[in-house]
This record gives structure tokens, C-alpha cells and sequence, in this order.
């Protein structure tokens, strides 16, 4: 049996009709629709459609995708939903936002100085004044931040004993729970 598959392949699916490219097939379409306001893309859909048969089944997708891609390089203008050719004698489109400042060109044997640099520029000093010392930041001799704890010593005035547990376990930490009394029993 092995060898009765070997002699007959089976046929491969017969090639489909060459399909030009999108981009050729959507300006023979916007040539062929010659609206003056442009064709919108139902218009240029139904016309590729009706003029190339067999088409792909993501015809929609890769039509919008063409269309899209055609009017960011420039090659078709969209003008109120409608797609057209670009005017030739029209001005180029120009990026958004103000346009830079034309450079004037400097003599040749001038110097350029350097860049001012970031931040507030330093008050002007006094040439006459006394040299200051430089203060500590805060303006005080003491450091900045909370001052580090004490060891305990023996010198230290004696404080009120805190009461030691009981059982003399170590005390945990947070609120103790509360102690309930006994209850006596009532005799009647």
C-alpha cells in the first residue's frame, strides 16, 4: 500500500488567478470611479469586488490596511471620508506644531560660546565683603534629622520601674489582653 501512495501523489490545489497588487487595484479603482470629491472606501471596495473576482477572504481587512498605509506615505489624500489622488502642484504637507526658526550662518572666525548651563544662575557676590564661612545646611550647628537614641547608662535618673510579668516571660508586644476576674458563685 505504501508504494501505491508513493506513485500517486495526490494533485495540488490548482494555483489561484494573480491578484495585482492592493495598491495597483485601488488606484485603477479611484482612475476608474473618477469622482471629483474622491471615492469613499465602500465605493472602492464594491469596484475592486465587481472588476477581480476571486478575492481573498480578509478583502475588507487588507483593503483598509492598504488604504491606510497608502495615505500615510502620502500616495492618497483623504479628504472628508473620501480618498483621492494628491493635487501635484499642491504645497507639501507640513508636520504639526510651529515651524523651527531659519539658522542664520555665522561669519566664518566666530567663536560660539558655550550653552548656558541649567538651573538659577548663583547671586553676584560682594568683591568687598569678608569671606563668609559656609553655614551647614540648615542654618543651625546642629545636623539635620532625628538625633540618634542614648545609650542607657547607670548615670541616668531613675524612672518608675515598669511592673514585671508575672510568669517573668518576656513581654510581648501590642496591648496585653484583658484579664476577666473571678467570678464568685452565688449561693442562695
Amino acid at each position: 500500500m505504501a508504494t501505491e501512495n508513493s506513485e500517486n501523489p495526490p494533485a495540488p490545489p490548482p494555483p489561484a488567478p494573480s491578484l495585482p497588487q492592493y495598491t495597483e487595484m485601488i488606484m485603477a479603482a479611484i482612475e476608474a470611479l473618477n469622482d471629483s470629491n474622491g471615492s469613499n472606501k465602500s465605493a472602492i471596495a464594491t469596484y475592486i469586488e465587481s472588476t477581480y473576482g476571486d478575492l481573498p477572504p480578509a478583502h475588507a481587512t487588507l483593503l483598509a490596511h492598504h488604504l491606510n498605509k497608502m495615505k500615510q506615505s502620502g500616495e492618497l489624500v483623504l479628504v472628508k471620508n473620501n480618498y483621492m489622488k494628491p493635487d501635484p502642484n499642491a504645497p507639501p504637507k507640513r508636520g504639526r506644531g510651529r515651524p523651527p526658526k531659519p539658522k542664520v550662518p555665522l561669519p566664518p572666525g566666530t567663536v560660539v560660546s558655550p550653552p548656558r548651563p541649567r538651573g538659577r544662575p548663583p547671586k553676584p557676590r560682594d568683591p568687598f565683603s569678608p569671606q563668609a564661612e559656609p553655614k551647614s545646611p540648615s542654618g543651625t550647628g546642629r545636623p539635620r534629622g532625628r538625633p540618634p537614641k542614648k545609650a542607657k547608662t547607670a548615670s541616668a535618673p531613675p524612672q518608675a520601674p515598669a511592673p514585671a510579668p508575672a510568669t517573668g516571660a518576656p513581654r510581648g508586644r501590642g496591648r496585653p489582653p484583658k484579664v476577666k476576674p473571678a467570678v464568685a458563685p452565688v449561693g442562695c
